[in-house]
C-alpha cells in the first residue's frame, strides 16, 4: 500500500518548515524531526518525507533501500502519528546494518515520545 498524496511531504518549504521550527528525536539509525503542522494548512493525517544523503547512507542502492525502510515503518506505524504533525525521518548508514524488527521496535519508542496533539494545539 503506498502513502497517498496528503500523507506524504512533497514541497521543499513544508521539509524547509519541519528542519527549522520542528524538533529532532535521534533514534541513531535514523533521524525523526517533527513539528505541529501550521494552522494555515488544513489538518488532516500526519504527512511524512523521507530523506537519504549520499553523505550519511552511500551509493544509489543503499540510499533506495533505506528509505524504503523508513516508508515501510511508517506505513506499518502511522496510527501512533499523532495527526496533524509533519515528520521527516532521515536515514543513516546504520539502519541498512540493523535488523527490521529492530528498527521497528526504535520507531515505535520514538512514536511514543511525539506528543499527543490536543485540540489547543491544532
Amino acid at each position: 500500500m503506498r502513502l497517498r498524496a496528503g500523507q506524504r511531504l512533497r514541497r521543499n518549504d513544508d521539509f524547509r518548515a519541519v528542519r527549522e521550527l520542528g524538533r529532532r528525536i535521534d533514534c541513531g539509525a535514523f533521524m525523526l524531526t517533527w513539528c505541529v503542522r501550521p494552522p494555515d494548512r488544513p489538518a488532516g493525517p500526519a504527512r511524512v518525507g523521507v530523506v537519504a544523503s549520499r553523505a550519511s547512507v552511500g551509493d544509489a542502492v543503499h540510499r533506495n533501500r533505506a528509505k524504503r525502510r523508513l516508508r515501510t515503518l511508517y506505513r506499518q506505524h502511522q496510527h501512533l502519528v499523532p495527526p496533524g504533525l509533519d515528520l521527516v525521518l532521515t536515514a543513516r548508514a546504520a539502519l541498512l546494518r540493523l535488523e527490521f524488527a529492530e528498527a521497528a521496535r526504535r520507531f515505535v519508542s520514538t512514536c511514543s515520545k511525539l506528543p499527543p496533539l490536543s485540540a489547543s494545539n491544532a
